[in-house]
């Protein structure tokens, strides 16, 4: 199980005062904004069924890499989606940065896409890991890339009206475009409760975009469930978010700090949806930033141990963590971006997103190289993220 680095606590806890209440994160999954479909029927719960678990780390995987390489692996850099952003792409060739993520909208079509990622990938280190290629394919206000050769997805809460089969073979279908624009990791499906169809609206980041499968557990695990299976049948790893929930929170974490769940707690059903959801087959989850009173009401998710510690003891989820993205904060002046990199980490997150602004990757790579190479407790935990991302790339969604 992962845990925070005692000898990380200290700088966690004096990192939390400058934090709280002035961080307003630009999510990686941010929607355009614009109005949801707002009317829905939805489906009848259908149960997830069992999987092979999601491969974990080994001892001596990161090793192979060494210190530098796994600093590398630990991060995830955004580039916009129509072009080879040059921060991008020294990222990748000069710090071995492990991941890519296309953001922005982009109707140029698979071929355009899989011709701009195959650029990327020609920038990575030779002998490294995979270039991960991520994006943002949820349907509705969420779909970064459309036109030829991309079916224009309805929104989660129109998806759900297929029901869980048909919705299987139509992400099966949007999965396979993925693939063949050379996307290995979509981040999608949320898996947000929202609280009723009747006050959807005063959720602005999930249900006023009708981004929600559903109202309760079983309907979200029943949709959200079909879609990854779906992502997983064409070669696409899925991710669930944004854990612990974003269905009951009246601000967008994207646009407002100090959004805080008043809600929510370990026992809630935003949380035990994921443990449906991760056993069903390989995924990733991301891990949002507000603030949650029930579980820890000092930090925000991404930085919180024992927001880390809920998904990894109660969930049982021993996959790959990425964080919301973490690069585009309003208070970016008092919180420097090498700061938010080495406190996500130190609570025990695998990936850092940093898509919106990749002009702050290189911040984020020395601070936690830095860091590693001057704390050997925090050495151990990129190690042992970086074990755990290695093992995720080797294994793709075979489970």
């Amino acid at each position: 199980m992962t845990r925070t680095p005692s000898s990380s606590r200290a700088a966690r806890s004096a990192f939390a005062a400058a934090l709280v209440g002035v961080l307003a994160f630009a999510a990686g999954c941010a929607p355009e904004p614009g109005p949801a479909d707002p009317t829905t029927s939805a489906p009848s719960p259908t149960a997830t069924g069992p999987a092979p678990p999601t491969p974990t780390a080994s001892p001596g995987r990161a090793a192979a890499l060494g210190l530098e390489g796994c600093v590398g692996q630990v991060l995830m850099v955004g580039t916009p989606v129509d072009t080879v952003s040059p921060d991008a792409a020294a990222a990748i060739r000069d710090r071995g940065v492990g991941g890519l993520f296309l953001h922005g909208r982009s109707s140029s079509g698979v071929e355009a896409t899989a011709a701009l990622v195959a650029q990327f990938r020609d920038l990575a280190p030779e002998g490294s890991p995979k270039l991960w290629v991520a994006t943002d394919q949820e349907g509705g206000e969420v779909q970064v890339l459309s036109g030829p050769g991309f079916d224009e997805m309805p929104y989660a809460i129109r998806q759900a009206d297929l029901g869980p089969d048909a919705l299987r073979a139509a992400a099966t279908t949007w999965g396979a475009q993925l693939a063949a624009a050379g996307i290995d990791v979509n981040l999608a499906p949320v898996a947000d409760i929202v609280t009723s169809a009747d006050t959807r609206l005063d959720n602005p980041p999930i249900g006023a975009l009708g981004r929600q499968y559903g109202y309760d557990e079983q309907t979200v695990a029943a949709g959200a469930g079909a879609f990854a299976d779906g992502m997983r049948a064409s070669g696409v790893l899925p991710t669930f978010k944004h854990f612990p929930g974003l269905g009951r929170v009246d601000a967008n974490t994207d646009y407002t700090a100090e959004v805080l769940d008043t809600v929510v707690s370990a026992e809630s059903p935003d949380v035990d949806v994921y443990r449906a959801l991760t056993a069903s087959g390989p995924s990733l989850v991301m891990v949002g930033t507000a603030r949650y009173q029930n579980i820890d009401p000092d930090h925000p998710a991404a930085f919180s141990s024992a927001v880390l510690d809920l998904l990894r003891d109660r969930v049982g989820f021993d996959g790959v963590v990425i964080t919301d993205d973490l690069s585009a904060a309003a208070a970016a002046e008092i919180v420097a971006p090498g700061d938010r990199a080495v406190e996500a980490l130190s609570a025990g997150v695998d990936i850092v997103l940093a898509s919106a602004d990749p002009t702050v990757l290189p911040a984020m790579y020395d601070a936690v190289l830095s860091r590693a190479e001057s704390d050997a407790a925090f050495a151990e935990r990129v190690d042992e993220s970086c074990g755990r991302v290695q093992a995720a790339k080797d294994a793709g969604t075979a489970g």
